[in-house]
């Protein structure tokens, strides 16, 4: 077990210093960039200066006048000594401004998994054992609708009945209008209030696919030849399913829970943006649109390492589930 995690500790530091080259050159590449943008506005300014001596100077300032490899060395250099500049669209440091919305992202994400496993779960584990029954295409139709329909249509639907007729939620923000006035537990309250419907948004369009992967292997491992063995031995039918046929069926769901791992930091662009929640997804879209390369490459190789961490979460929780992966 311990050469098996060493191994996979090892592929992934080289994968790691692979795809921060990939990110550094493809930020590099942006077709807009935030130093042309200030270029231009500087040099229409009156006697002020023309617009390629003011690239010249911020390309400068900002390092941006070496080449894709030298820069990425120096790049490099300074990220593992910790110094990871300041946003150049937000004008404080990466740092600062990444630890004021990634958190909201990160529990709305993590709220909106919990409710998806244990929705989709057990729904895919009775749609399995009752194949073919009214339970088994209600699940279906429930399931399909959640992939089928696109999230913001699904957002403005919620926000046209819950906001709009009934009344019950704002139309947007995280904050209501008397935030100010309100007690401690009065504004997390209020708070947790505003972000009901855009978990619920990120839960319902979510929990259709793991609940129909998890039918369909719920499916495979009960027509198994072990299954019928243990249902001939007179086992009960909850102990075949629940200690046999599930503990199979945790394998390719575990792929599913580790490489979610980085959707609990990266946001959702299009939900925060729909329910205006200033979370991590609408500003790094920002960032990227306006060529803010600092804080684009933090994020992006903060979710490179996520990924990969997922990843080799993945492949522990592999050989807890499954002895055999142990054995190879």
């Amino acid at each position: 077990m311990r050469k098996f995690i060493i191994k996979r500790l090892f592929y992934s530091v080289i994968i790691f210093f692979f795809v921060m080259l990939i990110i550094y050159a493809l930020m590099r590449c942006l077709p807009t960039s935030y130093i042309e943008s200030l270029a231009r506005q500087r040099s229409m300014q009156p006697g002020s200066k023309s617009y390629e001596e003011w690239m010249a100077q911020l390309t400068s300032m900002y390092n941006m006048d070496k080449g894709i490899l030298p820069g990425y060395l120096s790049w490099l250099k300074d990220f593992f000594r910790g110094n990871f500049g300041d946003s150049w669209y937000y004008t404080v440091p990466v740092v600062q401004k990444f630890h004021e919305t990634i958190w909201l992202s990160f529990w709305m994400g993590l709220i909106s998994m919990f409710f998806e496993l244990v929705i989709a779960i057990p729904l895919g584990i009775v749609a399995a054992t009752k194949q073919y029954s009214k339970t088994d295409y209600a699940v279906t139709i429930i399931a399909l609708a959640g992939i089928s329909l696109p999230t913001f249509f699904f957002a403005s639907l919620l926000k046209l009945v819950f906001c709009v007729k009934l009344g019950w939620f704002d139309l947007g923000g995280l904050i209501g209008r008397n935030y100010q006035s309100l007690s401690a537990a009065g504004q997390l309250l209020d708070k947790a209030h505003h972000m009901v419907l855009p978990i619920v948004t990120l839960t319902v369009i979510s929990v259709g696919s793991l609940m129909r992967y998890t039918r369909t292997n719920m499916l495979e491992v009960l027509n198994a030849d072990y299954i019928r063995t243990a249902r001939a031995k007179g086992l009960s039918e909850n102990k075949v399913i629940y200690h046999h046929a599930f503990r199979n069926t945790l394998i390719p769901i575990v792929t599913i829970v580790g490489g979610s791992l980085p959707g609990l930091f990266s946001g959702a662009l299009i939900t925060e943006t729909l329910y205006s929640i200033p979370g991590i997804g609408f500003v790094s879209y920002q960032s990227m649109t306006s060529g803010d390369i600092p804080f684009s490459m933090f994020y992006m190789v903060f979710l490179a390492i996520l990924t990969l961490t997922g990843n080799l979460i993945s492949d522990i929780l592999y050989a807890v589930v499954d002895p055999r992966v142990r054995i190879a």
